[in-house]
């Protein structure tokens, strides 16, 4: 189990340094390309709609193929998308081959936390899961380490490394051994939609995903405005994610033995006060704090979720793949639309607009979290 636990977790680092890639250049690509806030926010969210359109479908794959060979054929898709950005020069060709990068995304994720869900004991689901995303977020971190990178030296070096290190990785996995398959089971799929938990796991994965999107395209921004260049900005989101990292562990610990919900009351509460101080936040001194406690508030839901959207699939006897399949689809549509929407309202109003949206939604959700704890209903 360690050793899966270890190379899933480097798998989920890979993709994560390509999804966090892009933060510190879209300052960069927008001067270069002359991009409007909308225009970057949709390039940046390309990758989330890579996800969304690759989300069920790899899913699907997954479960038929088995969880090995779906992490195997989604990281040799990632490594070709990555070369593909490497040399683009154009907003239409680097949105092209993000779009392809998540589509590898979906399916490196649906097989590598399907791997880790059919694998590891029940009462440690959101422990390990937790684990994995811990890694997933330091990838993701460390992703605008390398796009500071390749802004000092060269885009196409920087993503050729990603693309030999994806290589090697597809590699390794054909060395460890497949886990049992799954079996499937008719009306599986109706089963699990019509369960409101399980619905309720894929909205706390897409409601984090929807904030970072925001956040990430307004804040740099922001900071470029400012007078911070990439590698000022990549530091501020490098030690954002390091936070994320040390505390999910932990969450997915909390989930396991106080019940799912428990740490996600305390991250609503904590993300409406941060998404309303962002609606006021103008300067840095004010926005880097803020993004440091957004990094810990909106990363609260994310592996309770995941830990969630298991467990009732496994009731629902959905194979994980397919159920993490459409979780990540849920994630995608939150990672696509924050970034496009969130750059969208900040063109037409302010960036106040999209940061009081965040906290209206993470306050439609309390209340419901609320409502189903006052019931008593277990989860």
């Amino acid at each position: 189990m360690r050793r899966l636990v270890v190379f899933v977790s480097i798998v989920v680092f890979a993709d994560s340094v390509l999804f966090g890639a892009l933060i510190p250049l879209i300052p960069g690509y927008a001067a270069d390309l002359g991009l409007s806030k909308l225009q970057a926010g949709m390039l940046l969210g390309a990758y989330g709609a890579g996800a969304l359109a690759g989300g069920i479908p790899a899913g699907i794959v997954a479960s038929r193929v088995g969880p090995r060979r779906a992490v195997i054929s989604g990281l040799l898709l990632l490594a070709a998308t990555s070369l593909v950005f490497a040399v683009s020069t154009d907003a239409v060709a680097l949105g092209a081959s993000r779009f392809g990068q998540g589509c590898a995304s979906a399916l490196t994720w649906a097989g590598a936390l399907s791997w880790i869900a059919v694998a590891c004991p029940r009462g440690r689901r959101g422990e390990l899961l937790g684990m994995v995303f811990g890694f997933a977020i330091l990838g993701y971190i460390v992703g605008p380490m390398l796009g500071a990178a390749a802004e000092l030296t060269s885009a196409r070096g920087a993503f050729g490394v990603v693309a030999v290190t994806t290589l090697t990785l597809a590699l390794c996995a054909a060395a460890i051994p497949p886990p049992p398959r799954e079996p499937r089971t008719r009306g599986a799929v109706r089963r699990a939609l019509a369960d409101p938990r399980f619905v309720g796991g894929l909205w706390l994965n897409l409601l984090p995903a929807f904030f970072f999107g925001v956040l990430e395209i307004l804040a740099p921004l922001s900071l470029a405005d400012a007078g911070w260049g990439a590698v000022a900005i990549a530091t501020l989101f490098l030690a954002a994610g390091l936070l994320e990292v040390a505390v999910n562990p932990l969450l997915g610990r909390v989930s396991d033995r106080r019940g799912r919900l428990f740490p996600v009351r305390l991250a609503l509460i904590g993300s409406i006060a941060a998404a309303i101080a962002l609606s006021f936040a103008s300067r840095p001194a004010a926005i880097i704090p803020l993004v440091l406690i957004g990094a810990l508030t909106f990363s609260g839901f994310t592996t309770p979720g995941m830990a969630l959207v298991s467990d009732r699939a496994e009731r629902a006897r959905l194979p994980q793949g397919i159920g993490f399949g459409i979780m990540n689809t849920a994630w995608a549509t939150g990672a696509m639309s924050g970034p496009v929407l969130g750059g969208a309202l900040g063109d037409i109003f302010s960036d106040a607009v999209p940061y009081l949206l965040c906290a209206m939604l993470c306050t439609v959700t309390l209340v419901a979290v609320l409502h189903v704890t006052k019931r008593g209903i277990t989860v």
